[in-house]
């Protein structure tokens, strides 16, 4: 009897065994949402986890270009006019349900005042001569942009990412600029006067050869 109730147990570990491989060598089953209301509540999920990855990696700066895989293009053909109301849901961390994607968008001369920008989607754009004053960018990507004579004045820029983008003459008097990426940006011109800027972001700013002049005494260069 022993012996058979030790075959017994051997037979069952056996198979509890082959269950296991079982379930581990299943393929995932994919959930198919048929109704429209869940259908929109998926692409909300689906967007704000798309908000939630681009926001945590905004902060790694070195080559974040090509690092960063950005989502597909917003097919919202009223996409770029959403600039000017900007993304206000979750702004602190910049996530949202929805990311605003401003890419390829132009907004020479327009007014974008007092506008928050959380987690956005605002590279390769044009944004010459247009008005930002009193704006927020929080975990913003900018890359490439050309911010040429735009007007800057009392914002706030908090871990965003500028590398490459075109500052030319742009005005950031009286902003407040931490943990940003200003990598590659052309900042000839710009004027900083009575910015406050973090000691981190000091050092890179006067890393950048562009920054001449008064623009570097604005910031805080020491040379």
């Amino acid at each position: 009897m022993a012996a058979l109730s030790m075959t017994s147990s051997l037979a069952g570990a056996r198979l509890t065994q082959s269950k296991r491989s079982v379930r581990a060598s299943a393929p995932a089953r994919t959930v198919v949402v048929a109704s429209a209301d869940r259908v929109s509540v998926g692409q909300k999920v689906a967007a704000g986890l798309a908000a939630v990855s681009l926001a945590s990696a905004l902060p790694a700066f070195a080559d974040i270009g090509a690092a960063l895989k950005l989502p597909p293009l917003d097919p919202d053909p009223n996409r770029c006019e959403k600039g000017f109301t900007g993304n206000t849901i979750g702004q602190s961390n910049g996530v949202s349900d929805k990311v605003l994607d401003m890419r390829f968008c132009v907004y020479d001369g327009k007014k974008l005042e007092g506008t928050t920008y959380g987690g956005s989607l605002m590279s390769d754009a044009s944004y010459k001569g247009a008005s930002f004053k009193e704006s927020v960018f929080t975990k913003v990507y900018a890359g490439k942009s050309d911010f040429t004579d735009a007007d800057l004045t009392n914002v706030v820029i908090d871990r965003s990412v500028f590398a490459g983008a075109n500052f030319t003459n742009a005005k950031f008097i009286n902003a407040v600029i931490t943990g940003t990426d200003f990598t590659d940006a052309i900042l000839t011109g710009a004027d900083f006067e009575d910015s406050l800027v973090g000691s981190e972001d000091v050092k890179r700013l006067c890393a950048n050869p562009t920054l001449v002049d008064d623009s570097r005494y604005q910031v805080g260069c020491r040379e």
